[in-house]
């Protein structure tokens, strides 16, 4: 599937942390041509192809969103956050809650006529409410506690090879893997595909996802900054340069030296990507200490305005970064099998 199709296809499916289903299943879809897919209790999404030296492929398939908390007397829905929400973007936006049916609304925002100093600082997420046009009891029939709620779908190609949307993180990390393992099915090794679930709520799926795998080596794939207005240029990724070699204290060093030597010997443009401290802040970090531990490594896509409803990837990054593991894999595999 051409790479923006792709990702339009994955980011028109809801999953919420906790609530991943929808996605679920089109991922189940996607990884059947490979082998039997499997979905655990976690809602993990995990495929297993090939023999001998055993690589997995991760990305997390959920994404940050709102849970409902109450219905008022006049039938204003009041929400949580599910995973990192900026409160500051969340005023007048356009949202679907998932209850019986698909129920669209907005935040409500107070009209700046009526504002005060103290109404223009971030709200609280307490003080805001979804607006159905439903009165309780027609909400009552509708909403349940607990239903999820995601940011209106807005997937619009941009000028070039870059893409808006919500979700991209990390469908489009999701995307890449599905594009490196087309490149795979031939080759001389064991994959494990492992799309995991939870990621925005503390990595969870990803804690519990490698168990009884018996992985060799593992590579994480996920979203990171890229550069733009008001942003530190030393924190942040260039769109269109290829994907970003983590380098950490919790990462395999090793792998990621050898990864930046397949980028430069294939011709594969890339970004080092120097992370201190003692976690990477993606499933990198628990895949490294699950089972015994597995070598692991991260690979990220520069993305503009993370964890918002207009996140921005370059599709030429996420299609090298799938060639970057898949180039990855078959000299690993051929050192491994030599």
């Amino acid at each position: 599937m051409e790479t923006l199709a792709l990702l339009n296809k994955l980011t028109s499916a809801v999953g919420v942390s906790g609530a991943e289903e929808n996605i679920n299943a089109v991922l189940k879809e996607l990884l059947s041509p490979y082998g039997e897919v499997e979905i655990d209790v976690m809602n993990n999404v995990r495929c297993t192809f090939g023999e001998g030296y055993h690589f997995l492929l991760d990305a997390h398939l959920d994404e940050i969103g709102l849970i409902v908390k109450g219905i008022t007397d006049d039938g204003f829905i009041k929400f949580d956050k599910c995973g990192g929400i900026d409160a500051r973007m969340l005023l007048g936006y356009e949202v679907s809650v998932w209850g019986k049916e698909e129920l669209k609304g907005v935040i409500s925002t107070l009209p700046p006529h009526l504002q005060k100093d103290d109404d223009r600082k971030a709200p609280e997420i307490s003080d805001l409410s979804i607006d159905l046009g439903l009165t309780k009891e027609q909400a009552e029939q509708l909403v349940s506690l607990g239903d999820r709620i995601t940011f209106k779908r807005n997937f619009t190609p941009l000028l070039g090879t870059q893409v808006s949307s919500s979700v991209l993180d990390d469908r489009s990390g999701v995307a890449a893997i599905l594009l490196a393992i087309e490149q795979l099915k031939d080759v001389n090794a064991k994959i494990t595909v492992l799309f995991s679930s939870q990621e925005e709520v503390g990595c969870r799926g990803a804690a519990v996802g490698p168990y009884h795998q018996n992985v060799d080596e593992a590579i994480a794939v996920d979203v990171s900054f890229g550069w733009s207005p008001l942003c530190k240029q030393s924190d942040c990724g260039e769109m269109g340069k290829g994907p970003m070699v983590g380098f950490s204290a919790v990462l395999d060093n090793a792998m990621s030296r050898k990864l930046v030597a397949v980028a430069e010997k294939n011709g594969i443009p890339y970004q080092p990507e120097v992370m201190g401290g003692g976690h990477t802040g993606t499933n990198a970090d628990e895949i490294s200490i699950s089972e015994s531990g597995i070598k692991t490594a991260l690979l990220s896509i520069p993305e503009k305005y993370m964890h918002s409803p207009i996140e921005v990837v370059d599709t030429k990054d996420v299609e090298n970064t799938a060639a970057l593991m898949a180039a990855y894999i078959k000299e690993r595999a051929g050192e491994m099998n030599a």
